[in-house]
């Protein structure tokens, strides 16, 4: 589904990213690991559009996505969230949800004006995003102000809200930073539950690898803008380059 070929992205003189190739199957969880620093957040973000990747090859579905701005990988199935949750914060967690919903008639001037062009559509976007929520166990909490929910609460919040976009792949971005040790395996248990339920891929970056190695397929290993390793959980477990990068070992 997502394939890198020898991406780079640059800052000045700082390669951020220097010359990574991964690849993330369709229905995989993929964990995206390395210290402080190692490029995994400067990768995502080329991936998703934030920024254009300096060299090297993007392919989504084998088709180029690199260099194309945010909303257009958007459109095409590829969505991502942040470490810090990217809540609208005075609105509420139903009306965050229903952010994301594509073809939204009602937003278009020519139907606007006119309700039963747009009311069915918005109730039943309404009903589906209702039912993300529930899914999420927020439903007591749909009128809620997002900016009054926990901090795992919001990070379930934009996980559970991408689904209203009818993604396919999701880049996560430490979904359970700040969280609870509780909070945080329900939130892996949530992502699992969403692969199965609708057929989504996933690539991970996480620093809880207690956590990220229950539930990943494959991982990758980035140090320094590069991958150094890529393999199983207990391949990578075993990995003296892998051990030596985080322990020193």
């Amino acid at each position: 589904m997502l394939d890198l070929h020898n991406v780079h992205k640059r800052f000045g003189r700082l390669a951020a990213v220097a010359g990574v190739s991964l690849r993330v199957e369709a229905g995989e969880i993929v964990g995206l690991i390395g210290p402080n620093g190692s490029g995994k957040s400067t990768l995502l973000s080329t991936i998703a559009g934030a920024y254009c990747p300096d060299d090297g090859e993007i392919l989504l579905d084998d088709q180029p996505i690199g260099g194309l701005a945010p909303d257009q990988i958007f459109a095409r199935g590829l969505a991502r969230s942040y470490q810090d949750p990217s809540l609208f914060f005075r609105m509420s967690a139903l009306d965050n949800a229903l952010l994301p919903a594509r073809g939204q008639r009602g937003e278009k001037a020519r139907h606007a004006p006119f309700r039963s062009r747009w009311w069915g559509q918005e109730r039943a976007h309404v009903a589906e995003a209702a039912a993300i929520l529930s899914d999420l166990k927020l439903e007591a909490r749909a009128q809620t102000p997002a900016s009054d929910l926990s901090g795992g609460q919001m990070k379930l919040l934009e996980i559970g809200r991408t689904l209203m976009g009818e993604p396919r792949l999701l880049l996560l971005d430490e979904p359970t930073a700040g969280v609870a040790p509780g909070l945080a395996y329900t939130i892996f248990e949530e992502i699992e539950r969403m692969r199965a339920a609708h057929g989504l891929s996933f690539l991970i970056v996480e620093h809880r690898l207690e956590i990220l190695f229950d539930f990943v397929d494959r991982l990758y290993v980035m140090h320094l803008g590069q991958v150094i390793a890529e393999g199983k959980p207990a391949e990578i477990e075993q990995n003296a380059r892998v051990r030596e990068v985080y322990f020193g070992a």
